[in-house]
């Protein structure tokens, strides 16, 4: 009952998510799961979020955005829009994990390659999320992250030229 709540905040909420800087969209999501004290119930959420993440392009289901490190297969895609922003599809063959990666999605999403660089992402030990994922699922989001910035320094680099 509760996760319907807190899914329901965290769907009326996402069309702001640009207008938000990447700091407040951590601290909201810090709060939705400080509402969720047992892990069983953190495990759902996150599974929940899985399913709202929009599907992927098959097209874009490639060797090149598959990142490794992953004990499941994600797929992240980036390419930047006409204002600079990168625009991220994600997807994962283990729920859990596209949870993971819709956490991602929600907080570096539509932003600045610079944004990217610079935001320490904090809620991932606030949430106990690090703690509490196998180590290969933990590696797993390490590899997420770091192939998101990859995407953004890559971007940042060739803007200066």
């Amino acid at each position: 009952m509760y996760l319907c709540k807190v899914r329901r905040y965290a769907l009326m909420r996402a069309p702001i998510y640009k207008n938000m800087t990447i700091n407040e969209i951590q601290d909201e999501i810090i709060e939705e799961f400080e509402g969720l004290t047992d892990w069983m119930d953190r495990y759902a959420y996150i599974i929940e979020l899985g399913g709202q993440l929009q599907p992927m392009e098959e097209r874009y289901k490639t060797p090149a955005n598959l990142i490794e490190g992953c004990q499941s297969r994600v797929w992240i895609e980036a390419r930047l829009d006409d204002e600079g922003r990168m625009q991220m599809e994600a997807d994962s063959d283990a729920m859990i994990v596209k949870g993971i990666v819709s956490l991602l999605m929600r907080v570096l999403n539509s932003r600045h390659p610079r944004e990217v660089l610079d935001a320490d992402l904090y809620f991932i030990d606030r949430i106990g999320l690090r703690d509490h994922l196998s180590p290969t699922r933990s590696n797993g989001l390490v590899a997420m992250v770091k192939q998101i910035k990859l995407y953004a320094a890559a971007w940042e680099i060739k803007s200066r030229k």
